[in-house]
């Protein structure tokens, strides 16, 4: 079977893909992946081998108003479109809503139950035809696979049976599960510690006020930085901030690395789609053994604190790091190993249903 993965990113930032690519069998498929290589710089492609890759080029910074970025989704349409009608595939994982919405038709018409969806994205759900498009994609699917179960109020009722939770979980993470308890450094800071793509620019900068007024911590930002990053970057220099600091974009194993020298994770996000999102550091906490803070009144802070591995707060509060402050100190660290066990475990189960099913289709 010639099967087309289709994505909306780059490879490094789509790590979700290996959810399917880790599960199809490619000694009898014949795998291609579409990608979007949005910063023009260079791919690390050696893990992929045994795929045919389609690099679409086009620069497009992430960070900007939705309305900017219809000119970039155009191009990607039409690339996409010339490489489903030229190679004749004969099945489709497609990665993400919007790549659903801009091929949509062409899908309907040819793909019917001959394709995956991946839903992991709300952010476009207020624009009725998108909404619309959303249903007629999981209705024609073999399965849909949603990576928050707060997303399944956005797709349709009467699909149920076909709509899946997925984990975005890094297997490869499990083999350094332990390395923050056997290498880990103390230090007489609290270190809270962000990864990913930095955005968010009113949250973090309360962030940052609030920690950067606190010596009792200090705030470390690992990823990607465009403008909303050099905001925050000038911010702690003009003020003098000496506890914060940006360390500039990873790869995924440094992760490795930078959870030895962390004590909390922020995972703290404010607009519509975060508060119902699933995000990849929910995971590492619980692999990795690690509290993280999430925002008051996100699916994520439910789970954390439902779970015993987190604290929900406000970032706004005048009691905030001093909450934060009790909170670390008032760990009991086997129980909190334990809790974290007893979700990884549950996550894992789940997440291996979804791999059955995806060798099967």
């Amino acid at each position: 079977m010639k099967i087309l993965i289709m994505g909306f990113g780059k490879i490094k930032f789509m790590p979700y893909m290996n959810f399917y690519l880790e599960n199809i069998d490619k000694n009898k498929n014949d795998v291609h992946l579409l990608y979007w290589n949005r910063d023009l710089q260079e791919e690390e492609t050696s893990h992929l081998q045994g795929v045919t890759l389609h690099e679409f080029k086009c620069y497009q910074e992430d960070d900007v108003s939705k309305f900017s970025k219809i000119k970039s989704f155009l191009k990607y349409r039409k690339f996409a479109l010339s490489l489903l009608k030229k190679e004749s595939f004969d099945f489709l994982y497609i990665l993400h809503s919007l790549t659903g919405f801009v091929v949509y038709g062409y899908v309907k018409k040819h793909f019917k139950e001959k394709y995956v969806f991946d839903y992991r994205d709300s952010t476009y759900e207020a624009l009725p035809p998108f909404k619309k498009i959303v249903e007629g994609l999981v209705n024609g699917s073999v399965v849909t696979f949603v990576s928050s179960d707060a997303f399944r109020v956005f797709l349709p009722e009467g699909q149920k049976e076909k709509i899946i939770t997925s984990h975005n979980i890094l297997m490869d993470s499990l083999n350094h599960r332990n390395d923050k308890d056997l290498y880990g450094t103390c230090s007489d800071k609290i270190r809270v510690a962000f990864w990913g793509f930095i955005r968010h620019e009113e949250i973090n900068l309360q962030l940052i006020k609030q920690f950067g007024a606190d010596n009792r911590f200090e705030l470390h930002y690992y990823g990607r930085e465009q403008q909303i990053a050099e905001n925050l970057k000038v911010y702690v220099k003009e003020n003098n901030i000496s506890n914060v600091f940006f360390h500039g974009e990873y790869k995924p194993e440094d992760r490795y690395e930078f959870i030895k020298t962390t004590d909390l994770i922020h995972n703290i996000y404010y607009d519509d789609n975060t508060l119902l999102a699933m995000g990849n550091k929910y995971y590492d906490g619980i692999i990795f053994k690690i509290p993280q803070l999430c925002t008051q009144g996100s699916f994520m802070g439910e789970l954390c604190e439902k779970n015993g591995i987190g604290m929900s707060c406000d970032v706004y509060s005048n009691t905030f790091t001093q909450d934060v402050y009790e909170y670390y100190q008032s760990i009991d660290k086997d129980k909190f190993n334990l809790d974290c066990q007893q979700e990884l475990e549950r996550v894992l189960n789940e997440y291996n249903k979804g791999c059955e099913l995806i060798k099967v289709i």
